[in-house]
């Protein structure tokens, strides 16, 4: 995806601009996880030392968070281009761009370090997860972990909420347009440049919402290895594809990039 939109004159703009570095986030958060995770599954050996669990920990939530405020900025993107079309090139503008790309990643470090764990670990030592996350980190801690408990939930539900009353404040405007349009042709295509991004969107934080937004005493080992697998590797390997099936012009740009024409000559 990130080559495509590099490489193809037609991608340059706001739209692949995001999905470019939506792409980045869901490629540096699966490589922040994953190589581990392999690594443990096929060495009797799972040991992590204490420094590169806090490492992977905190780049994995910084990457995390920004990737939510990326979603607000692409349903930001959507709401221009399809309630006020005209004016699409001005407001959304590549200095805009820009700054709600930087926002994003220094709201995403300044609430992390908010997220800072300086708790006693005696042991065991033991997490019962595929990788160093939060929640499954403080359990471990042998000291009262109320405190931090409630402050990650009420971080992570404004963290969660605030980014998705954007996206929804959005959406309802773009469906109210879309209802506008007479032609019933033009309404589905301007519905289909959402349909992914809504996909996109529900697979990410729904199982996020469910794993930080719940009380502690109801969470599960066995469900919090579920969901964090879901959305830290089957939604980073989804959406690429979602995008790709969804959406002519990044099929148009990949046949050109392999040499193919859109008829498959």
């Amino acid at each position: 995806m990130v080559t495509l939109i590099r490489v193809d004159a037609r991608l340059h703009t706001p739209m692949y601009f995001f999905l470019s570095i939506l792409s980045v986030l869901d490629l540096s958060y699966a490589t922040t996880t994953v190589p581990q995770m392999l690594v443990h599954l096929i060495n009797n050996r799972k040991t992590i030392s204490y420094i590169g669990c806090v490492v992977q920990m905190y780049i994995f939530l910084t990457l995390g968070i920004t990737e939510t405020w990326i979603f607000a900025a692409m349903a930001y993107d959507r709401y221009f281009a399809i309630c006020y079309p005209l004016h699409y090139g001005v407001k959304m503008s590549q200095t805009l761009c820009v700054v709600l790309e930087v926002s994003s990643a220094l709201c995403s470090l300044t609430c992390t370090l908010v997220f800072a764990i300086n708790l006693p670990y005696c042991g065991p030592n033991e997490i019962n997860h595929f990788f160093c996350e939060i929640p499954a980190v403080l359990k471990l801690a042998c000291a009262d972990t109320s405190l931090n408990d409630q402050v990650d939930f009420i971080l992570g539900f404004l963290l969660l909420l605030i980014p998705l009353s954007l996206i929804l404040t959005s959406y309802v405007c773009i469906f109210m347009a879309i209802l506008k349009i007479h032609s019933t042709q033009e309404g589905i295509k301007a519905f289909s440049t959402c349909a992914s991004h809504i996909t996109v969107v529900t697979m990410f934080c729904i199982p996020c919402m469910v794993m930080y937004m719940r009380p502690s005493s109801e969470a599960s080992p066995e469900d919090d290895k579920k969901l964090a697998l879901f959305y830290n590797v089957i939604s980073a390997f989804l959406n690429p594809i979602i995008y790709s099936l969804w959406n002519k012009d990044v099929k148009r740009a990949f046949l050109k990039l392999i040499g193919m024409s859109e008829d498959g000559q």
